[in-house]
């Protein structure tokens, strides 16, 4: 495994190549070009605000809604493209990894990265429903690069389990949109989880201990509540995805083999 991850860093040039090129290729051939990172959240939090707040009126469950939805929906935004695209990240690059012998985990790799600097574009809009409401987050706000770190592995766990099993289970990417459709409404980013009536307290449970959940709350607690985040849900969501990143890496450097003859 040493001789793996040895090669993984002499590759780091490639890693950083790929996610550029993810970046360019992303809004490559739309005209409005780099601006739909900024214009693609802020849309879908008018979407989704229209409906939830003005349609079904229950914008008032939560003082300043609108808030509340942009930070779960930018950070929903992050988990969700990167569980999609890493689906293929191997299996797109099969041209250039029968030619050159290059560590496979690097691709599903490249994809967090790529999407985790989108996600640092969402930021704004954030800020600015922040400043038109008029909430200023507190000193809690230092805690946000942990949130971020803890999203980051979680992810790169996530994307190094779902790219290796579509290898060999090409319909896995089909199922995945619909796996992702449950945790988008199983999660509080567009309902409020305090306000979930006492005749379904099991799903209360099931939030606690659900990470997206603790992840978008962790978020909203540095953000808008001037409050502390999930200390504990956020160690415990970290610990899990840094082992399970380490025995992902293990599998790779013994089954890479077995990826190439799959493709």
């Amino acid at each position: 495994m040493r001789e793996y991850i040895n090669e993984m860093l002499k590759r780091k040039d490639l890693l950083i190549y790929l996610v550029k090129s993810g970046l360019k290729a992303e809004h490559r051939n739309s005209y409005l070009g780099y601006f739909w990172w900024l214009l693609d959240p802020l849309l879908n939090v008018l979407v989704y605000y229209f409906l939830v707040a003005i349609i079904l009126g229950r914008g008032d469950d939560v003082e300043n809604y609108a808030v509340y939805l942009v930070i779960g929906l930018v950070a929903w935004r992050w988990m969700n493209t990167t569980v999609n695209s890493s689906a293929r990240a191997i299996v797109k690059q099969s041209s250039i990894i029968n030619q050159v012998y290059l560590p496979k985990s690097i691709f599903p790799l490249s994809i967090t990265f790529t999407q985790g600097l989108n996600f640092f574009f969402g930021f704004v809009v954030i800020a600015i429903f922040l400043a038109v409401s008029g909430v200023v987050p507190g000193w809690q706000v230092v805690y946000l690069p942990l949130i971020i770190l803890v999203q980051l592995l979680f992810l790169l766990a996530i994307s190094l389990f779902v790219a290796y099993i579509c290898v060999f289970v090409r319909d896995i990417d089909n199922i995945l949109a619909h796996v992702l459709r449950v945790f988008f409404y199983a999660s509080p980013i567009i309902w409020v989880g305090s306000r979930i009536p006492e005749e379904y307290v099991w799903a209360s449970y099931v939030v606690a201990v659900n990470p997206v959940a603790i992840i978008l709350d962790s978020y909203r607690a540095v953000l808008m509540f001037q409050s502390n985040p999930h200390f504990i849900g956020l160690l415990v969501i970290g610990v899990i995805s840094i082992i399970s990143i380490v025995a992902l890496i293990f599998y790779y450097s013994k089954n890479e083999h077995k990826i190439i003859k799959a493709l």
